[in-house]
């Protein structure tokens, strides 16, 4: 089984690329409640881990918790995501947040982690793991990176639920229907659906998930890559349906505890985990970070020139400090998740996009990476050929609730070189990625069409739904 694939690497970019939506103070809200669950975990566990620094914290996104680290426990590390542009949110954070201490921001792969072996202090993980349709590989590079004695801190992994249909994914609460909320309240929701909430955001937008581990494949995994484990257990107890099935499975449980709950109901796990051997040294000065790293290509030592550009001696490669993030993906990979300004991709975060738009495109809204520009009920761009084969032509955009208040079907449909559109009928708020099959050019004319149209208080201009990229992919792509 492959661990994630390219395309799922793609989505991934582009979804945390995209995913705040120009929502500062929402983010920065939901920023600041993760923080407070993590560190209070943290500090209950703070014993065992020990010392901080130099941490890696993996699947970082914004690298809000990387801030934390830095600045509320003095700690020294990294902040990694496969998404540049989540990282540079991130500074923003900083400014609001009034922070003194910054993570050293790299862009970079889970699976091939660009750090020398047993090399850092901790590593941590948030909501990433189950990304991935084998974790075992991700246990196996954060055990090589991890120096003896070190911690993998992991937390907000789904635990696969006994006791429910598994009919549908059930969408985020704020996108729920009626009906759906109702059931959520009671905590009877969960017997019906694959019971991780807001999953199916993610995976519309093409983002595969793993939500195959009950408790014991956890504890299995983490007893064959760690030598101690500490761990904590949130089983899921929304209202009646929940609670009172929790309290008969702890009678059930031998020690009382919530082991056979969480096999009954699902939740969500924690765990911190200590590699072999020890114990830890002193933390490390991070002043040459550049000593932690190593060459994603050929696994090199990387140096540091004067210009901040991070360099293999052995094989050429090289990663500039753009805008304060490293891109330390495989050039492979680099190239193809970061095209840059292409002929077969319009991102509007890219300066010079608008050579490629045609008709019916608003002016470019949002920040950091997340462009974005708005359409009323059609708009038109041209994308040509770089790469032999056949090809999708993949839209990225946002529906918002406003377009679901018209009192008709959201729809959202694409024509290319005049061939007969096809049509989608988006049935939630949210992100979406939509692909269709194109016929073989050398140029494609790209037509969208959506509505219903709506007009938002003190705003003149006709809207349907907005979009943030456009490009051509290899429709045999994995």
């Amino acid at each position: 089984m492959e661990a994630q694939s390219l395309s799922v690497k793609r989505a991934q970019v582009e979804f945390h690329n995209f995913a705040s939506l120009g929502e500062p103070e929402r983010a920065a809200r939901i920023y600041a409640e993760e923080n407070a669950r993590r560190a209070a975990l943290l500090n209950k566990h703070l014993a065992f881990t020990g010392h901080l620094s130099p941490f890696l914290e993996i699947g970082a996104n914004a690298g809000h918790t990387s801030y934390m680290l830095c600045n509320d426990y003095g700690a020294e590390g990294f902040a990694l995501d496969i998404s540049a542009d989540a990282l540079r949110h991130g500074m923003a954070l900083q400014d609001r947040w009034g922070l003194t201490r910054a993570p050293v921001r790299v862009a970079g792969d889970a699976l091939n982690l660009p750090f020398a072996d047993n090399s850092l202090r901790l590593v941590c993980a948030f909501q990433m793991l189950s990304q991935f349709l084998d974790i075992e590989p991700v246990f196996r590079e954060v055990h090589r990176v991890l120096a003896p004695g070190g911690v993998f801190y992991f937390a907000e992994e789904p635990l696969k639920r006994l006791l429910t249909l598994g009919l549908f994914r059930a969408p985020y609460i704020e996108t729920m229907r009626g009906w759906e909320r109702t059931l959520y309240r009671h905590g009877l929701l969960g017997y019906l659906v694959r019971d991780v909430i807001g999953a199916h955001q993610e995976e519309s937008f093409g983002i595969r998930q793993n939500h195959s581990m009950y408790l014991r494949d956890w504890k299995q995994l983490i007893d064959r890559h760690f030598e101690s484990a500490e761990y904590e257990i949130f089983v899921r107890s929304h209202g009646w349906g929940e609670t009172g099935m929790r309290k008969l499975g702890r009678r059930i449980d031998r020690y009382g505890t919530d082991w056979v709950p969480a096999r009954l109901l699902g939740g969500t796990l924690a765990a911190f985990c200590r590699k072999a051997g020890g114990p830890a040294g002193q933390p490390v000065s991070m002043e040459s970070f550049e000593r932690f790293l190593r060459c994603p290509d050929c696994h090199g030592p990387l140096v540091r020139d004067g210009t901040e550009t991070l360099l293999c001696p052995a094989c050429g490669y090289d990663a500039p400090n753009e805008g304060g993030v490293y891109n330390v993906l495989k050039l492979a990979d680099r190239k193809e998740l970061y095209p840059g300004d292409r002929e077969d991709v319009i991102d509007f975060s890219l300066p010079g996009h608008e050579a490629k738009l045609l008709a019916g495109w608003h002016p470019l809204e949002g920040v950091f990476g997340n462009k974005y520009r708005w359409i009323a009920g059609r708009a038109a761009a041209r994308l040509r050929r770089v790469r032999p084969g056949p090809l999708l032509v993949r839209v990225r955009g946002y529906a918002p609730a406003d377009c679901f208040q018209q009192g008709s079907s959201v729809t959202v449909a694409i024509a290319v070189n005049g061939a007969a559109p096809r049509v989608w009928t988006l049935e939630r708020t949210g992100l979406f990625v939509l692909e269709e099959p194109v016929e073989d050019a050398e140029e494609y004319t790209v037509e969208i069409s959506a509505g219903p149209l709506w007009m938002a208080a003190g705003d003149h201009r006709n809207l349907s739904v907005n979009l943030s990229m456009l490009r051509l992919v290899d429709a045999g792509a994995p």
